[in-house]
């Protein structure tokens, strides 16, 4: 690059996304173009509201496209104008962090690159994972639903595949046993902003050997869906305990209580009294200060925190106070809900 400051584009959406972006630019990274999707509707309101990623930029005067495609059958007039952007702007690389759309191999080449050994990188990503595991679109919340107790961020160098490209960079962090998917996400944010600052530093060094993922141990972690929200009481309570902090801060695990769809925020597994007849999954085992606790297919879930509809988080006693339930009562099971969702972090 002949001494000049690396020239960069950016591509992301959620606060995620903006947190590396941030640590790009107070590292002092020239990053001229940004991408984002498009606006979308928030709140009670439903106004449009830019992406995190999209304010960021706006706040620093970057330049952004919004496109609801890059594909250019698809994108229309707003992806035309997207590409023809990133190609004047001539990037020497494009940083990508859950940008959420579809990036089509020909767009990943527009950058000039930069040599790394018999290679040219010309697009990285920041992934919340340790690849090959939890490849795709919510890597966090996977990680979490399945108990592991490490994750971490890979810098990857983007290829046409569903993050198969080589790695450049990655660090493993702990899981802690009482993290919510938020937390961890804001943590693993934190994170990728470091090691994207020090995996570009270390290529225009000429630092950096790609390395072929490994093949063994590929995992896929699919977006989240409403549906899976729900509590299906037969399972084991470990395995509830982690859904419910893997679903924090969406959409939110849920179970119906008294007719009515609330939502649990803390919860912890526990054994049922040793000698006890087994209740039966759903079946109120204890209702007081201490917690909501239901019979599962494996022991007990302790809920500590819990939301009704259109109110806040609050704690079992105040929830109780307004709910009252009595031991032996038995909880609905899942429904199947008619409307779903999705969301992602890639």
């Amino acid at each position: 690059m002949t001494g000049r400051p690396m020239r960069i584009a950016y591509a992301g959406t959620p606060a995620f996304a903006a947190t590396g972006l941030a640590a790009l630019l107070d590292a002092g990274f020239d990053v001229g173009l940004v991408l984002s999707q498009p606006d979308r509707p928030a709140g009670r309101g439903q106004r449009l509201q830019a992406s995190p990623v999209k304010m960021l930029a706006s706040e620093r005067g970057i330049p952004v496209c919004t496109p609801a495609s890059l594909r250019a059958d698809r994108g229309g007039d707003d992806a035309v104008i997207a590409r023809d952007r990133l190609r004047a702007f001539a990037p020497d690389v494009l940083v990508v962090a859950a940008y959420g759309l579809l990036l089509p191999e020909d767009v990943l080449q527009l950058p000039r690159g930069i040599s790394a050994g018999a290679e040219r990188v010309t697009a990285v990503n920041i992934h919340a994972s340790l690849l090959p595991r939890w490849r795709g679109a919510a890597p966090v919340v996977r990680a979490i639903e399945a108990g592991d107790v490490r994750t971490g961020i890979t810098i990857m160098q983007m290829d046409a595949g569903l993050d198969t490209g080589p790695m450049l960079r990655w660090e493993s962090v702990a899981i802690p046993p009482d993290v919510s998917a938020g937390t961890l996400t804001e943590q693993l944010a934190d994170l990728g902003g470091r090691l994207v600052v020090e995996t570009l530093r270390a290529l225009a060094r000429g630092e950096v050997r790609p390395r072929a993922q490994p093949v063994e141990g590929v995992t896929y972690a699919a977006k989240v869906r409403k549906s899976e929200a729900w509590i299906d009481w037969r399972e084991p309570a470990v395995r509830l305990a982690a859904r419910v902090r893997a679903f924090d801060p969406f959409p939110g695990a849920c179970g119906s209580i008294a007719g009515q769809t609330v939502k649990f925020w803390l919860a912890h597994p526990v054994d049922r009294p040793s000698g006890a007849a087994r209740p039966a999954p759903g079946t109120v085992l204890a209702a007081d200060s201490a917690g909501l606790v239901v019979a599962t297919g494996d022991g007990g879930l302790c809920i500590t925190r819990l939301q009704r509809p259109g109110g806040r988080r609050i704690d079992a006693r105040e929830f109780l106070a307004a709910v009252p339930l009595t031991v032996g009562t038995i909880l609905a099971s899942a429904p199947t809900p008619g409307s779903d969702g999705v969301q992602g972090t890639h």
